[in-house]
Formats: structure tokens, sequence, C-alpha cells
């Protein structure tokens, strides 16, 4: 299982704007750049994000993207579930009835607990936890030079 592109840009883009909160709205151009995100993918990205109303947008020549919530309200759960749709490690857990071996096989509950750790993890990690982890990591690499 790896990540999308689509899901590290955005949440990059996202940590970003947390770094930013408070200082006004940030330059789609600007956040690209700082990120290393292609300006176009990126307003797509921000488009879902928009729309959940995590994210605000002011027009103009002063304008840009701005977090519409704290930081510490926004978690990487309801990121990853923006961005990238239900997390499912397993066609069984879609409950679509595409596999006929659901109801008995015992390897679906692995995947079921699986996937609720994987939920508790994301949805127990805030954008005010990664800026913290962000300084913390920051001061010890000037500690080790």
């Amino acid at each position: 299982m790896k990540l999308s592109t689509r899901a590290r840009y955005g949440i990059h883009a996202m940590v970003d704007l947390a770094l930013y909160d408070g200082q006004g709205p940030q330059p789609l151009k600007a956040i690209a750049d700082r990120q290393g995100i292609p300006e176009q993918y990126l307003e797509q990205l921000l488009v879902p994000l928009r729309r959940e109303k995590l994210v605000s947008s002011v027009r103009g020549a002063q304008g840009g993207y701005m977090l519409a919530r704290p930081p510490e309200e926004i978690t990487m759960g309801t990121l990853m579930r923006i961005l990238e749709g239900p997390i499912s490690l397993a066609d069984c857990l879609d409950g679509d009835g595409s596999c006929n071996k659901a109801r008995a096989c015992p390897t679906r509950l692995v995947w079921e607990r699986l996937s609720q750790c994987i939920d508790n993890v994301l949805d127990s990690v805030t954008l005010r936890d990664l800026l913290d982890d962000q300084a913390r990591l920051s001061a010890q690499g000037k500690e080790n030079p």
C-alpha cells in the first residue's frame, strides 16, 4: 500500500497553510513553490478541501488560500478521506457484496482490524501535531550538525 501523490501533495499543502495560519491568504504560487507542487495540480487539490470547508480562498491581488479551521481541528484522517476517499484495504470491506466469501472469510477480520488501526492513528493526528513535530525535528537538526 502506497500513498498517492494526491494525498502526499494535498497534506503537504495543508501543513504549509497551517504553518502560515493567521498570516493572511497565501498565494497559490507561493504554496506551490515552497512545497514543490505543480501549481495547476495544487489548484485541483484545493478544490475538494475548499468544498469541505477546510480551506477558504480570497480573490484579488492580495488573495490566496488559508485554513478555514484551526490546525488542531483538522485531522489526517479527514484529509485522507477527502483527498483519497474511504480508506479500504480490501474490496470485501466496502460492503458492496463484491466478494462472495466476505461473511466467512477469516482474513477479512484481519483487514477490518488493520483498517480500524489505520483510521484510529489518522484520526488522532492533527495539523497542529504535524507542526509541533516539524518544529521538534528542526530543533534537533540544529542541535546535531
